[in-house]
């Protein structure tokens, strides 16, 4: 079952933010737009690449609005002795959340069974708290921190102009779809 447009379930857990243990609920999603990224394990191999990644990109997330969450089921204890140890990680300025518990991998639906790790999941919630974008891949499969921005940009645009859809490849200025009967066969 898809969790496009249901809204992110209660839970709370501790994540390692700028040098600090900070709480995180499902609240905090609320009255921004947030990106919340599962990824298996810390002290790995594909995903410092993509925490490094989302790290050179944050202040583009940042500048639309968009708060970024990196998620695994190690503790965070184990993502500040990471960030404490590793240089890519040690850029990092977004909280990376512990999920020992699996609440949130459970709640995403990205827990691999038998495994107690997380899949590589990419969630984008809106200020309501409801999930607009959704992606897995499997463990092999970096993601593009570029190509995230870009489907960022789409579904703010959406939320922004309702009656108006982005098309394939659509980047920021260009022309978007009015979807009526006139387009039927059209395009």
């Amino acid at each position: 079952m898809s969790l496009v447009n249901t809204e992110v379930l209660p839970f709370t857990a501790t994540a390692f933010h700028n040098g600090e243990f900070i709480d995180v609920s499902e609240a905090d999603f609320k009255g921004k737009w947030s990106v919340v990224f599962f990824y298996p394990a810390d002290f790995t191999f594909v995903c410092p690449t993509e925490l490094g990644d989302m790290a050179d990109n944050y202040e583009a997330f940042q500048s639309l609005g968009v708060e970024v969450y990196g998620v695994s089921t190690d503790t965070h204890f184990t993502h500040k002795a990471w960030h404490d140890t590793s240089d890519t990680i040690g850029k990092i300025q977004y909280p990376l959340i512990g999920d020992p518990t699996w609440q949130l991998s459970e709640n995403f639906q990205v827990l691999r069974p038998g495994q107690g790790l997380a899949d590589r999941g990419t969630f984008l919630v809106d200020p309501d708290g409801v999930i607009q974008f959704t992606e897995v891949t499997a463990e092999g499969i970096g993601r593009n921190a570029a190509e995230l921005l870009r489907k960022v940009r789409a579904a703010q645009y959406v939320a922004a102009h309702p009656g108006e859809v982005c098309p394939a490849k659509w980047e920021e200025g260009e022309e978007t779809l009015a979807p009526s009967l006139d387009l039927v066969g059209k395009i």
